[in-house]
């Protein structure tokens, strides 16, 4: 089957990105361009139209209202998905061999950002739960001590980057975290991917967006969590620590200079959608249905794990011996298609098309893959990371990304530096990085995960020479 026909013909339930929901809830303008004459769409950058980053055209235009919408003072859409804007975003924020401070579960397009801008990146540990082997939302107190450190170490920070929410929908006072590094004089990028539906004016409904509590760079993924297609997404400037000319010209070094009309009018759809009053109770209601079945699904015995993005769904697979990957395994068997299998969690996107009748669905499929696995021992506690609150690479992470390498088995690469990232993908949350070392506890942490995420972690790695 050719892959036209597959895009076409797959069938079943999803629970994965992107979150429109295989077109049920994109915006209905965009559904009535999409049912005109084919291709009809696909235009150049012809003087009325423009692109993101000219100042007159249709574009431009677009971007200054949505800007306009949000309170923010520039925006600018991508076509490279959140990945190139996050890059382009930490371009304008630094120099050459300039720190940036970086939570450890920053995605793997942040570091390579670092790898071919010369950033210098200081990451910081995270508390971790270890029940579900997962990071825990960061708090002001944890961020004082990181900030301590780096004080104590004389290390001088040029800019800083925060993850709100995370994968899982984990999110944390934001407010307070950008604040304390304001205080430091710091600007900051907050990676929004997986919030932009946290900037709809929704109060005590969802968290509070990075934009409203003063980040001054913004990125959300249009496709992850709004109504947009994929590669679509958007990053909101406010203030006057970061010089717009500074983004836009990062920008054009991360983006095709061919950008696609069709996703460049799916971001612009997306924004509006929730702008609407129409589309906010729509927002709204979908909200309330996926809390309403997080309830549900609760009281009738599905193990779930509290969080912060109702749209988010955590089955917690290790106390009854189940790996992730092996109850995706089996629902995808049975037509059903999750977003995210580690090795004791299983994460559902619902998305914004959701519909009630999926309650009768997941319990009875959580009944089924019961049976399947009976007897089982519950899992252990999952080991933490064994690294510092606070780490630098030992050595360059470009110098050791782009130097001479040599590959070695996993196992025998005690004392080594690392020229790669090591990333399960996804979230493409790099356990290690270019430039730093391969000491006995690390090593012996990597090669344990390598054993709980099948196919995810190579039998080698390349090392400096």
């Amino acid at each position: 089957m050719d892959l036209s026909s597959l895009l076409t013909h797959y069938r079943g339930k999803s629970f994965f990105l992107p979150a429109h929901g295989r077109g049920l809830a994109l915006p209905n303008s965009f559904k009535k361009l999409l049912r005109s004459r084919a291709g009809i769409w696909d235009l150049p950058e012809l003087p009325d139209i423009g692109s993101p980053l000219e100042e007159s055209g249709g574009v431009a235009d677009s971007q200054r209202e949505s800007a306009d919408l949000l309170g923010v003072d520039r925006c600018w859409y991508g076509v490279n998905g959140a990945t190139g804007l996050l890059q382009a975003a930490l371009f304008s924020m630094l120099r050459p061999g300039e720190a940036v401070l970086m939570p450890r579960n920053v995605h793997r397009s942040l570091i390579n950002a670092c790898l071919l801008g010369d950033f210098k990146p200081i990451l910081f540990d995270l508390p971790f739960n270890a029940n579900q082997g997962h990071a825990i939302s960061l708090d002001n107190v944890w961020l004082r001590k990181v900030l301590e450190e780096i004080n104590d170490n004389q290390i001088i920070i040029s800019a800083a980057v925060l993850v709100h929410p995370t994968y899982h929908g984990y999110s944390c006072d934001i407010s307070s975290l950008i604040k304390t590094l304001h205080n430091s004089d710091v600007p900051v990028l907050v990676d929004e991917a997986h919030g932009a539906h946290f900037s709809v004016d929704l109060k005590d409904v969802l968290p509070e967006s990075a934009i409203s509590a003063g980040a001054d760079l913004v990125v959300h993924s249009l496709h992850k969590s709004s109504v947009g297609l994929c590669q679509t997404a958007v990053l909101w400037s406010q203030g006057t620590r970061v010089d717009p000319n500074a983004i836009r010209k990062s920008i054009g070094c991360f983006q095709t200079s061919s950008t696609s009309s069709l996703l460049l009018a799916s971001c612009e759809s997306a924004i509006r959608e929730w702008r609407s009053p129409l589309g906010k109770s729509k927002l709204l209601r979908i909200i309330n249905q996926a809390k309403n079945l997080f309830c549900s699904l609760k009281s009738c015995g599905l193990p779930l794990i509290n969080n912060q993005d109702p749209l988010r769904l955590i089955l917690h697979t290790a106390p009854f011996g189940i790996s992730g990957f092996e109850a995706d395994d089996f629902f995808i068997s049975r037509g059903l298609l999750a977003e995210l299998p580690e090795p004791g969690c299983l994460t559902f996107c619902l998305g914004f098309s959701y519909q009630k009748k999926y309650k009768n669905f997941f319990e009875r499929n959580w009944t089924q893959l019961l049976k399947a696995y009976p007897n089982q021992q519950p899992f252990k506690p999952f080991t933490p990371p064994p690294i510092p609150l606070l780490i630098q690479p030992s050595i360059n992470p470009s110098l050791a990304w782009r130097g001479k390498t040599t590959s070695v088995p996993l196992i025998k690469a005690l004392d080594r530096v690392s020229a790669e990232l090591i990333c399960p993908y996804p979230p493409g949350i790099p356990m290690i990085i270019p430039g730093e070392v391969l000491d006995n506890s690390r090593l012996d942490w990597l090669v344990e995960q390598s054993h709980l995420w099948p196919e995810q972690i190579p039998n080698t790695l390349l090392v400096v020479t």
